[in-house]
């Protein structure tokens, strides 16, 4: 009942006259391209769309981009160790991960991020090389295979940029360092070069197990032919080191909320860590067809990691990906309407030779032969070698027409085949019941084949020309991963089904020369959602994977800005939700009714922006609303208000420097607290932190 009057009292300020066309002159649009594979300005995309532009991930200082995305409404973006890593959920998708993205894809340049099943690193982007970022929420982007959650499309700094040549460097808290240096090329009238060099490092000293560094360099190539057709090619590597704190007991978390600092000693596996060296290749022409403009984009992976977890050291040093995206798109009449189509094809695969697992080395153990501390991630006896690949198919097909000037119409519909293969032999494992490390099943081969569809409907309107309401409906499918598929394996538990995710939203997108919003509502029904459950006894649990019969999510979304002078405007982004299972039973205990955990009430993020001459300035208010820790509702979090980050610019000609303080008054707080036999476990949130980045232009 309260949802009413909010809603209404919104509405009433995007429609009043006197914000919709009492200016003449309009705000100038953001560009969206992920929903359609087509440029347009965001407003007349039926869907929800938010994208942070070049001038807003500059103001914000950010060192990741999880910061860049963690206040747009509907997404919760958590760091666990204040580096690159990011657990991303959008709408409730990507619940069920306890690390790392799930059911959203990451694209790159038009190149997945996200592998076939799903999961998604994000050590191979560099915050210094970002044009834009753009969040699509909910299933429907024809971007989206096997991601029913939505799309995040990072847009990098395009080759032919001319005013990219920069020296940037910065200094912060934590022993947080960063250098970036860019150089644009002209080599010839139709050669373009540029290289882009970064380096990141932290020792995040607050607490225990935290450092991470990154050092990244890439070469863009890009060429215009005589006809017109533009060739872009870009090579680049990427050294990523990253530890892994644990999370923290409630006695732990007491004393980081009394000290600032933290030590990890209730957890045994205190060594994690993920450590990686990556090779990308991307290589994306555009040239005319007749009356089809041709986009064909082909790309490569080469990967290695050495990723400590709980249980077993994962080595894996031969890894790829590889795939190629076709499309193809015109301009046309439909049923004597003016129409933009789109369609391609599409081939993507993943393949792992020859990874192992190891067991840990460096333990200390109980009379019982109990592990219960790690030492180090020396790597003791081979637990496990395996050989896994997973290859998705794809294609897709959308027609964008106008009955008339105000209308704007989406019929559109994708399709992919998902196979997913592993096979092995396990020498040993580890058991969560007792503790030890014991003998293994030997050979094991597992196979499964996914065939998802997602057909949607969307239309937008123009209610004046400043103002669109939109609706659209869409549904999706989301494979489990091969992570998943094999640990229900592993522990004897049934064969997950694909979900299907059917959202229906509306919303109003309001572009005006002082009010610029966005209000959406969206009702999403979800069948054979799956879900993480531990399995075992304390202290040493395992996860596997159900499918819950059904569940429902309802929300409206809220992100506005005002100017109250040219030179001061204020804000907010804001989220209320209403999530809850329908028919969901699992090991006998009927969660039909409850509330999902970690999905908070409501979440904020408020702001205001001052741009005088060389001076500017932000500062923002965050909240995240109370919630429940797990499935059956026997306890909720608080939640926290008032964490508080403020930025500071100054620039003159080529100079620019940038201050950031992000929580501002040292909250101690917890980003996440999850439910555990034995006792709560606590995310802590970053205490203040200082970062000072000089750029100069030349």
């Amino acid at each position: 009942m309260k949802k009413q009057p909010l809603y209404l009292a919104i509405a009433a300020v995007l429609l009043n006259p006197t914000y919709t066309q009492a200016e003449s002159v309009h705000q100038l649009d953001s560009i969206s391209v992920t929903a359609t594979k087509i440029e347009r300005e965001s407003k007349t995309v039926p869907q929800s769309v938010y994208v942070v532009d070049e001038k807003q991930i500059e103001s914000e200082n950010a060192t990741s981009v999880n910061e860049l995305i963690s206040k747009i409404p509907g997404v919760t973006a958590v760091s666990k160790n204040n580096g690159y890593d990011s657990r991303l959920i959008i709408r409730g998708a990507g619940l069920k991960a306890p690390y790392g993205v799930r059911e959203i894809m990451v694209i790159r340049d038009g190149v997945p991020m996200t592998d076939p099943d799903s999961f998604t690193r994000f050590d191979v982007i560099d915050i210094d090389d970002i044009e834009s970022v753009e969040v699509y929420k909910g299933p429907g982007s024809i971007f989206a295979s096997n991601a029913s959650g939505g799309v995040v499309f990072i847009q990098s700094k395009s080759v032919f940029d001319d005013q990219q040549d920069r020296v940037k460097v910065g200094y912060g808290s934590f022993g947080t360092a960063k250098l970036n240096v860019k150089k644009s090329i002209q080599a010839s009238e139709t050669d373009n070069l540029a290289i882009n060099f970064s380096r990141r490092q932290s020792d995040n000293s607050w607490r225990d197990w935290n450092q991470f560094d990154t050092t990244q360099l890439s070469l863009k190539h890009g060429h215009f032919f005589n006809d017109d057709s533009v060739l872009e090619t870009e090579i680049a590597y990427t050294q990523a080191n990253l530890q892994l704190p644990q999370s923290l007991s409630a006695a732990e978390f007491d004393a980081y909320k009394d000290t600032g600092e933290t030590t990890n000693t209730s957890s045994a596996w205190q060594k994690s860590g993920r450590y990686s060296n990556t090779l990308f290749i991307n290589s994306r022409y555009e040239t005319s067809m007749g009356e089809f403009d041709f986009k064909p984009q082909v790309y490569m992976t080469r990967w290695d990691h050495f990723h400590p977890v709980t249980g077993m050291i994962n080595d894996s040093q031969d890894n790829a990906v590889i795939g190629t995206d076709l499309a193809w798109s015109r301009s046309h009449e439909f049923l004597n309407m003016p129409s933009e189509q789109i369609f391609g094809i599409g081939l993507r695969a993943d393949i792992q030779n020859s990874a192992k697992k190891y067991q840990y080395a460096d333990v200390t153990t109980i009379p019982s032969g109990r592990i219960v501390q790690v030492n180090s991630d020396e790597k003791g006896a081979l637990a496990n070698t395996e050989d896994s690949d997973s290859q998705i198919y794809s294609a897709y097909f959308q027609e964008s027409f106008s009955p008339n000037s105000k209308w704007v119409i989406d019929l559109g519909a994708r399709a992919d085949l998902l196979n997913m293969r592993i096979k092995g032999t396990e020498y040993s494992s580890y058991d969560f019941a007792t503790g030890v490390y014991q003998s293994g099943t030997g050979d094991f081969k597992y196979q499964e084949t996914y065939q998802l569809f997602s057909p949607k409907i969307g239309a937008s309107y123009a209610l004046t020309d400043t103002l669109n309401i939109f609706a659209m409906a869409v549904s999706a499918n989301q494979a489990p991963t091969v992570s998943e598929m094999q640990a229900n394996q592993t522990y004897n538990k049934a064969d997950l089904k694909g979900s299907t995710s059917s959202n229906i939203e509306f919303g109003l997108k309001q572009r005006g020369s002082k009010l610029s919003a966005d209000i959406n509502i969206y009702y999403t029904q979800l069948t054979d959602e799956i879900v993480s459950v531990k399995g075992g006894s304390y202290p040493n649990l395992y996860t596997y994977y159900e499918n819950a019969g059904r569940s429902e999510r309802k929300g409206i979304e809220l992100s506005a800005q005002y100017k109250l002078t040219s030179a001061l405007s204020v804000g907010a982004n804001a989220s209320a939700t209403d999530y809850q299972y329908l028919d969901y039973v699992s090991s006998g205990s009927d969660y039909s009714g409850n509330r999902p955990r970690f999905i908070p009430d409501y979440q904020y993020a408020l702001f205001a922006n001052l741009q005088k001459q060389a001076y500017s300035a932000r500062l923002e208010a965050i909240g995240f609303g109370s919630y429940y820790i797990d499935d059956a509702n026997t306890e909720r979090n608080g939640g926290y208000d008032g964490v508080f980050n403020l930025m500071l610019g100054y620039s003159k000609q080529a100079h620019l420097f940038n201050l950031s303080i992000r929580n501002l008054l040292d909250k101690r707080y917890a980003q996440e607290v999850s439910a555990s036999y034995g006792g709560n476990l606590y995310t802590p949130g970053t205490p203040r932190s200082v970062m000072l980045t000089y750029q100069y232009k030349y």
